[in-house]
């Protein structure tokens, strides 16, 4: 079946479903009644799900934010940077010292957002570079960390770093880990319990398909006890609306501790259940497919990805303009081709474009997408080769 209409392959904000709009489209409710703490236990147990944690009963009165393997999930009314602020908020004070390799603009962002709160070791990559293990190895030997930070899947550069390695390093010396999985969770092989995470964030708008402005954690008992321990001792900087006592007090009756996005959480429990229907296996399987397809595609037709191939993301691919190509594409392959992807951002600006495979992306709409971009490209006068599209992707 051939995809008609307009090409929006951003990684995020994704495109939403019909179903997730028509939820939103609802008279107001309140925050403290009935309706609204059933859309909260149908969003805890999404959550939960995306999370690839243990299942919880998506009904009133069930405890849904939590499951049998000791973590709960919490939703914040805010970006996925206000709920990553969140997590290190309520667990890192002046005296703790953390270990923040990056290798994209919002690893970066990570590692800015943390020194405001404690002392940050920034280990700052090439954009698009693997870490080095070995040097992250021999930093933690000789320093006392408290936790490893790390922005999991790195949109900015299209690699996704490897977790379980560096789970493993946190674990071996005594140091917390904790994933910004904003753009993974829902869309990549993410394991907060088998890495030891002690916390996990993902943003609504990206792999999950949801409206903007919503987020979540899931946070394990360690971080829970470590927060409480540096709240009680005063060791933690003062807060109020992110102060992580609050939600917790509030979880067991599927309640928010202040007025939430109601509206915004009406439309991603909708899309978590329509994750659910498609097995979250089955949606990392078809990103994966797609995001391959694009890589070898573009590969074919003689342009060089961003990214250390054996850590390329399965939700966005870098991709470098050729020698005489600039933005001005992106803007033609917009208005002239109904087609969206993103540019490169900070010192990238100008120099490449990223595809988005995440989401409920459909591989006829990235087959139609990625048909338009080589048209484009030869409008611009860059000469491709003639290429099967579709067989990148069958």
């Amino acid at each position: 079946m051939e995809h008609t209409g307009d090409c929006f392959l951003v990684p995020g904000p994704t495109r939403m479903s019909e179903a997730c709009r028509k939820s939103m489209a609802t008279a107001t409710i309140t925050a403290r009644g009935l309706e609204f703490r059933e859309v909260m236990a149908r969003l805890n147990s999404g959550l939960r799900y995306a999370f690839n944690l243990s299942p919880s009963v998506s009904e009133v009165g069930h405890q849904s934010w939590k499951g049998n393997d000791g973590y709960k999930v919490i939703v914040a009314s805010g970006s996925g940077t206000g709920a990553m602020e969140m997590v290190i908020t309520n667990r890192f004070g002046k005296d703790d010292h953390v270990l923040i390799p990056t290798n994209g603009k919002f690893g970066e962002r990570v590692a800015e957002m943390a020194m405001r709160y404690c002392n940050v070791t920034h280990i700052r990559y090439e954009w698009g570079k693997s870490f080095d293990i070995e040097q992250l190895e021999q930093l933690s030997k000789s320093n006392n960390f408290e936790a490893l930070i790390i922005c999991h899947n790195e949109t900015s550069a299209g690699i996704t770093q490897d977790a379980e390695a560096l789970s493993i390093l946190a674990s071996s010396h005594g140091m917390g880990f904790i994933l910004d999985g904003i753009t993974s969770v829902g869309g990549l092989e993410v394991y907060p319990e088998a890495w030891n995470a002690e916390a996990v964030v993902v943003g609504a708008q990206k792999c999950t398909a949801g409206p903007s402005g919503i987020a979540a954690i899931a946070i394990n008992e360690k971080y829970i006890s470590e927060s409480n321990y540096r709240r009680q001792k005063e060791l933690l900087h003062p807060t109020y609306y992110f102060d992580l006592q609050f939600a917790l007090k509030k979880g067991d009756d599927d309640q928010t501790p202040w007025t939430p996005s109601i509206i915004a959480a009406q439309g991603w429990a909708t899309s978590l259940e329509i994750l659910k229907d498609e097995g979250l296996d089955n949606r990392i399987s078809r990103c994966a497919r797609m995001a391959e397809g694009v890589r070898n595609l573009f590969k074919d037709a003689g342009f060089k990805l961003l990214a250390d191939e054996k850590q390329r993301s399965d939700t966005v691919t870098a991709i470098l303009y050729p020698d005489g190509i600039n933005d001005e594409w992106r803007s033609r392959l917009k208005d002239t081709y109904l087609t969206q992807v993103i540019g490169g951002q900070d010192d990238l600006k100008g120099k490449m474009f990223r595809v988005g495979s995440m989401g409920e992306t459909s591989i006829e709409e990235m087959i139609e997408g990625c048909k338009r971009m080589m048209l484009c490209f030869k409008d611009m006068g860059h000469p491709i080769n003639a290429l099967d599209v579709e067989s990148y992707f069958r």
